[in-house]
């Protein structure tokens, strides 16, 4: 199936008329995603091609993919043995974390994308986090626990030669989104790349909503906290009475 969609892309750009030497031209399999009460994740394909008005110049080309999450502030601590027992001392502030990020490449990264470009785009994942003014002198140790935390979690991964990359031209793959996503706006950027510099990049976005009883429980409890409250506790009532009822039966 993906062959055949990148074939149908190729095809595609064969008769545009681009406006740069060489441009991405991108598809997905689905422009959003459903969060609803049986939501066990998901799984985007992510396929496109290079356009050009000329034959590639000389030089290792690259695809990288990276989709990133909203992003949201974290507060990471350290714990330490106090007394016998384990309290928290240092504390980090994170100004900013995606919820969810996975970085895909054609090849392995280092090889893809210099330091330098890195440093500019902001696409690996420590660079992708922000976090300044932290007053503490090892903060990097901080970082480097979240994104080991959320990587055990599956919200965060890297995916070196996961990208096909056909005759330099034709490129996909697929990321998998874990069921704990953050609701909101998905940024998907496409960076194609010549001896570790960016070429051209592609930006889209992919919406993540609740939908259907989701959507409305997380509303009422926002919008109408008072009635979401009064329906909860009632709930809770009829569930209490229901089991004592029950037991009472399973007595006789």
């Amino acid at each position: 199936m993906l062959r055949r969609l990148l074939i149908t892309l190729a095809l595609l750009c064969a008769s545009a008329a681009p406006l740069s030497a060489e441009k991405i031209v991108l598809g997905l399999s689905q422009d959003e995603v459903a969060i609803t009460a049986t939501f066990e994740g998901s799984e985007i394909l992510i396929y496109g091609a290079v356009s050009r008005v000329a034959p590639a110049p000389d030089g290792n080309t690259g695809i990288i993919i990276a989709v990133s999450g909203p992003l949201e502030p974290v507060t990471v601590r350290r714990k330490e043995r106090k007394f016998g027992i384990w309290v928290n001392s240092d504390a980090v502030e994170v100004d900013a974390a995606p919820s969810f990020y996975a970085v895909a490449t054609s090849a392995p990264f280092t090889e893809v994308l210099t330091d330098v470009e890195d440093l500019r785009h902001k696409i690996s994942i420590p660079r992708a986090i922000r976090a300044v003014g932290t007053g503490v002198s090892d903060s990097e140790n901080f970082t480097e626990a979240l994104i080991r935390v959320r990587e055990n979690a599956g919200l965060y991964q890297v995916l070196d030669n996961t990208v096909s990359f056909e005759q330099g031209t034709l490129f996909g793959t697929s990321i998998a989104l874990p069921a704990n996503l953050t609701e909101g706006m998905y940024s998907t950027r496409i960076f194609l790349t010549r001896d570790g510099a960016v070429v051209d990049e592609y930006v889209t976005q992919i919406p993540v909503n609740k939908v259907g009883i989701e959507r409305w429980l997380y509303e009422l409890a926002h919008q109408q906290a008072f009635i979401y409250g009064l329906m909860s506790l009632a709930i809770a009532i009829a569930a209490g009475w229901g089991a004592s009822a029950a037991f009472s039966l399973l007595r006789r």
